[in-house]
């Protein structure tokens, strides 16, 4: 409907400017040329102003999305991100080294991270089974993406509940087995398995560098969080094995 009325206004506009040109045409006088003129003049500054209205909305909704993504990564996905950072081999990236790195040094993980390696495929398998556990949390990412009308993440969230549904249907066909060593029979399926995990360690990189550039604070929070969280936890594995 929005758009609808800005067509009819830009319409309307250029539509003025042709019928001051026609008469100019037909008199000859010149005082219509400078009237044909202020209506494109009008729609050239009404455009700009859109656009900046536009960059602002849009700059406004991904401040909002980081504030959201801040609470989920700090909840209910912290067990997911430290679920695959500890399946690492390479690179050998850690929150608590995260939380010491400058700037640039993030940057540098986060080109290390293009490949990425991990320990063993039964590594992976805790880790692809916290993504089906946070099957809630891509939903809502989901339904934030077409509010917010970010088509990229509504893709990535898309894909990443095709591939929790093929995990769910595998499991519960087999549910004591593991959906790596049925994924690694299938060329297809380790693809889409590596790209989702690897996803995950990129985007959270990414994250972490939007955080120290744009919110140092929040940044120096949210990885105090995740180095103690990781080291209870990994202390915890120890003892129970």
């Amino acid at each position: 409907m929005k758009s609808s009325v800005h067509i009819g206004i830009y319409a309307l506009l250029l539509t003025a400017s042709i019928l001051f040109l026609i008469v100019e045409h037909l008199t000859h006088m010149e005082f219509f040329l400078h009237m044909a003129a202020i209506p494109l003049e009008v729609l050239v500054a009404v455009f700009i102003v859109e656009r900046f209205l536009e960059q602002k909305e849009k700059q406004e909704k991904r401040r909002q999305l980081m504030l959201i993504k801040s609470y989920m990564f700090r909840s209910d996905m912290r067990s997911l991100f430290i679920a695959n950072f500890s399946a690492l081999r390479s690179p050998a990236i850690t929150f608590e080294k995260i939380r010491g790195a400058g700037l640039e040094e993030l940057r540098q993980m986060r080109q290390q991270a293009e490949t990425i390696e991990y320990k063993s495929p039964q590594a992976m398998e805790p880790v692809i089974m916290e993504y089906v556990k946070a099957q809630p949390v891509w939903m809502s990412f989901m339904e934030r993406a077409i509010t917010y009308n970010f088509e990229e993440i509504f893709h990535d969230m898309i894909y990443i509940l095709h591939f929790i549904n093929d995990v769910r249907a595998f499991k519960d066909a087999n549910p004591r087995r593991l959906f790596i060593e049925e994924a690694e029979k299938n060329e297809g399926m380790m693809l889409k398995v590596r790209k989702v995990l690897w996803d995950g360690i990129q985007r959270f990189l990414d994250y972490t560098i939007e955080l120290k550039e744009k919110q140092p604070e929040m940044f120096a929070d949210v990885l105090s969080d995740y180095d103690l969280s990781s080291r209870f936890m990994n202390s915890s594995r120890k003892e129970s094995a």
